[in-house]
């Protein structure tokens, strides 16, 4: 049982709404669905809570980021489904693009430049 939570990879505070716009940008998706798409698209390494799911979800439809309707899923049951905004899109960018700083930062930092010889 250690082993699992070892292997998990613990999202950074803000990076799971990003992970919901990316996921949304490709057409509507219902909740499980999101989960399920981040959890396959992450080669299994991200697996995202339903405590943390939901209320991020409502977060960002809050913000104006997403809306949501009550549609008759796949299995025939009532599911609410999420789509992007046109200002969710426009935040994605936005997010997409600190990330993009974010980790050339740290990359920098974890791999430093060889120190030139005097």
């Amino acid at each position: 049982m250690a082993n699992r939570y070892q292997d998990r990879i613990e999202l950074l505070q803000g990076t799971l709404d990003m992970l919901i716009l990316q996921t949304l940008q490709w057409g509507p998706q219902h909740g499980y669905g999101i989960g399920a798409a981040i959890r396959a698209k992450s080669g299994e390494l991200l697996k995202v809570e339903t405590g943390s799911l939901y209320p991020a979800l409502h977060r960002l439809e809050k913000q104006g980021w997403v809306k949501s309707e009550w549609k008759v899923s796949e299995a025939g049951q009532r599911a609410k489904y999420y789509r992007l905004t046109p200002a969710g899109k426009k935040q994605l960018a936005s997010e997409a693009d600190r990330w993009s700083q974010m980790t050339r930062a740290i990359a920098g930092i974890m791999t430093p430049a060889v120190a030139e010889e005097s």
